[in-house]
């Protein structure tokens, strides 16, 4: 797979304060699950049911960061990132998912972030990436009000013992993946397929949401607050009717939660289509005017566009995906790098220059491991197309102030298991020795001041040696 590039690519095409970084989350990551009076998540109980993830996968190992956070850091310190986005586990802050902190559970953020700030690279902590206390599944689960109110409360915990050190906060990561495909397909935890409990579900988690920016706030007066969403941009297939089925798209993916953050209101046209399943009734006095607190920034995560056209497709009401015949990732996902100017643009010109982040973009591709080295020259290409689609956002006028890599590593990739890799770093999950990708020596190379570094530079050679760090690409970790 190629694609042109117009204008070489160079870190100065960027503001001076850009952040540029890596991004994981904790699941998917860290491993050591019974550790340190850590309680199951959801993820521990919906991994652990058979056919529910490829191959039987489960994160109790996942790629070992609880134990080799250090030897990880070390490695972003050599890739020159200067940011790291990880999650919080709630269920070792928590393991109830209420009541006093665990100590123990919070020192091992302690550490992280310690070790983060001794190498100069800022920690941003998303408190929510999907794994939700079981006992607050047993008891309602995110479709019941009150975990709004234990989200707040795990939040305020997170803040007293991290408030000093970490500044840049977001709430929850894509809501609408925990609401719709944990409570309305299935296909992620919890499982549950109901779709009047997901659109519950995606309420209470943006009240939760609000709820936990004012505990922020109260306990870190100079945070840095967001959310995460992830954005699509939606158009009609060409030579289809297409424009109801656009409107539909959009509401659900896009504007459910756009607007409720960003303007105070969920948008009518989508509570007219949903009337048939749920009459809002969830919706209580007061809640959108906390759902809306201003934000210091909003959080995009993009890997792809709907491309969409009426027509019989089970489940989603009319409306049928259209493959346009792009290159695809390993996950089926068309490469559409315009795709991110066109998101980023389109916040910016209908709710306003509220500063955006990037916080995750990448791909997963088939990778493989040879005498030593990763040649993913589709990563790079990927890496390089969308900076540039955030410097075209840029010219346009987007209030764009940062990227985050997805992912640091390859990981436990939720329903795929081990099967979709998305790291920079290559991981063997047997031995946990971990080796730069040829697209993480083009990142470190970019963000060391290289222009458009070659991304297969021979080791020792040109790439190497442009690297602030003295980065080996043959060195393993």
């Amino acid at each position: 797979m190629t694609m042109p590039v117009q204008e070489p690519l160079s870190r100065n095409d960027f503001p001076r304060d850009f952040s540029w970084g890596v991004a994981t989350s904790s699941y998917q990551i860290e491993g050591g699950t019974k550790e340190d009076g850590r309680g199951t998540s959801i993820w521990d109980t919906f991994s652990g049911t058979p056919g529910r993830v490829v191959d039987g996968d489960n994160g109790e190992v996942a790629v070992e960061h609880f134990h080799r956070y250090q030897e990880d850091v070390a490695l972003m310190a050599d890739l020159g990132v200067e940011a790291y986005r990880f999650s919080v586990a709630w269920p070792r802050v928590q393991p109830t998912g209420s009541g006093p902190a665990n100590r123990a559970g919070l020192d091992f953020y302690d550490r992280l972030v310690d070790t983060l700030l001794a190498r100069e690279i800022t920690p941003w902590a998303t408190l929510y990436h999907w794994d939700l206390p079981q006992p607050l599944e047993d008891t309602g689960g995110w479709p019941a009000r009150d975990t709004a109110y234990r989200f707040a409360e795990y939040a305020g915990h997170v803040a007293d013992a991290l408030g000093d050190r970490v500044k840049h906060f977001i709430t929850l990561n894509e809501p609408w993946c925990s609401a719709f495909l944990g409570y309305g397909s299935g296909r992620h935890a919890p499982g549950r397929t109901d779709p009047v409990e997901a659109f519950a579900a995606s309420h209470h988690l943006l009240l939760g949401h609000g709820l936990a920016v004012a505990e922020l706030r109260s306990r870190v007066p100079d945070a840095h607050v967001g959310i995460t969403l992830n954005l699509y941009p939606v158009e009609a297939a060409e030579g289809r009717s297409g424009d109801d089925a656009v409107r539909r798209v959009d509401g659900l993916s896009n504007r459910w939660f756009l607007d409720p953050v960003l303007r105070g209101t969920y948008p009518k046209d989508v509570v007219e289509d949903v009337a048939h399943l749920t009459d809002l009734s969830f919706v209580q006095d007061g809640d959108l005017e906390r759902v809306s607190t201003p934000l210091d920034f909003l959080g995009v995560n993009y890997y792809t566009r709907h491309v969409v056209a009426a027509g019989a497709y089970p489940g989603s009401a009319g409306v049928e995906f259209v493959s346009r015949g792009l290159p695809t990732t390993a996950m089926g996902w068309e490469v559409d790098p315009d795709g991110l100017r066109d998101i980023l643009t389109r916040v910016t010109r209908d709710y306003g220059d509220i500063p955006v982040v990037l916080t995750e973009n990448g791909a997963a591709f088939d990778d493989a491991l040879v005498d030593g080295r990763v040649h993913d020259a589709e990563r790079v290409e990927f890496l390089r197309s969308h900076l540039a689609a955030c410097r075209s956002a840029l010219a346009a006028g987007v209030p764009l102030r940062g990227y985050f890599a997805w992912s640091l590593l390859d990981n436990f990739e939720w329903a795929e298991g081990y099967a979709k890799r998305f790291g920079i770093v290559h991981v063997d999950f047997q031995t946990q020795v971990r080796t730069v990708k040829d697209s993480g020596l083009w990142y470190a190379a970019l963000l060391a001041g290289r222009d458009d570094p070659e991304p297969d530079a021979a080791p020792g050679g040109a790439l190497a040696g442009g690297v602030t760090r003295d980065l080996d690409p043959q060195a393993t970790y």
